[in-house]
């Protein structure tokens, strides 16, 4: 890591890039649900040869992650702004004038860790709810490089009274909420058409708090620098019926992701199961 540090970023970002070609080659297992997912996602669209160049796509686009979190101590407000630009930041003021804090939806979508840090550069403080990593020193690592610019994690078996003081405080909560996680409360959305098991907590989060829900993404573009694009707040629908409106609102912020995903598939986290879980509990 001290020479990922120490290396240019233009030749980091190179070699990284190999990395991920190098990877790709060597993982079959992830390699093929990667090819798997985006052939039913895309196969009506594109080519055998063109999913997989998507595919060595996203190892590079990871890889690459990988060497900018490392490098994350040399970035500060002086310099943010060469590396990440912020477009929408109207949104977010308009969800800051509520007063009853943002639940930031967004995905594992370009360097998601970078958005992070890009709000917080541009005074925009929060916490992000995370999953705990079961190998210690890895979660650890990860916090590390978080906590450089200030981005604290919540997990998400801890209290939601500390996520609401958040929202209370008129701050931002994260939710990275585009996984099939089994062990969350969830319901069933069309994602690429076809029915996935998706996060219920931040409809719930931003109804029980009044917050602005608000996706925010990030996109690598082709000189390596990035956008984080805030989106206008969701309007949630509120007709009465509870389990109806979760199922109306959770729609929205997830087809704002997908389409993200359409018109940029190679910045997307493809070798994860996104639709493990069945309608009646299968996986």
């Amino acid at each position: 890591m001290f020479l990922i540090y120490l290396l240019p970023r233009k030749i980091g970002l190179f070699f990284a890039a190999k990395m991920g070609d190098l990877a790709y080659a060597i993982l079959p297992k992830y390699r093929n649900i990667a090819i798997e997912n985006l052939a039913f996602a895309f196969g009506n669209e594109k080519t055998p040869l063109e999913i997989r160049r998507i595919a060595r796509g996203v190892f590079e686009n990871l890889a690459k992650n990988g060497f900018e979190l490392v490098q994350f101590p040399k970035i500060d407000k002086r310099n943010i702004h060469k590396l990440a630009t912020l477009v929408g930041r109207e949104n977010l003021d308009a969800g800051y004038a509520r007063g009853k804090g943002i639940v930031v939806i967004t995905a594992h979508f370009g360097n998601w860790e970078l958005m992070a840090a890009t709000l917080r550069l541009n005074d925009c403080p929060g916490v992000t709810i995370g999953r705990r990593i079961y190998f210690h020193k890895y979660d650890k690592l990860l916090n590390y490089f978080r906590k450089v610019h200030d981005v604290n994690v919540i997990y998400r078996d801890d209290s939601p009274r500390k996520m609401l003081k958040v929202l209370k405080e008129n701050r931002i909560v994260g939710v990275v909420a585009d996984q099939d996680v089994d062990s969350v409360e969830g319901i069933f959305v069309d994602f690429f058409g076809r029915p996935a098991y998706t996060p219920a907590g931040p409809v719930g989060l931003a109804r029980a708090s009044g917050a602005a829900l608000i996706p925010v993404l990030i996109r690598r573009e082709p000189d390596d620098r990035h956008t984080v694009i805030a989106e206008k707040p969701i309007e949630l629908a509120d007709t009465g019926d509870k389990e109806k409106d979760l199922v109306e609102n959770t729609k929205r912020w997830s087809s704002i992701i997908e389409s993200y995903i359409k018109r940029y598939p190679e910045q997307w986290v493809w070798m994860h199961k996104r639709w493990k879980t069945q309608a009646g509990g299968q996986t």
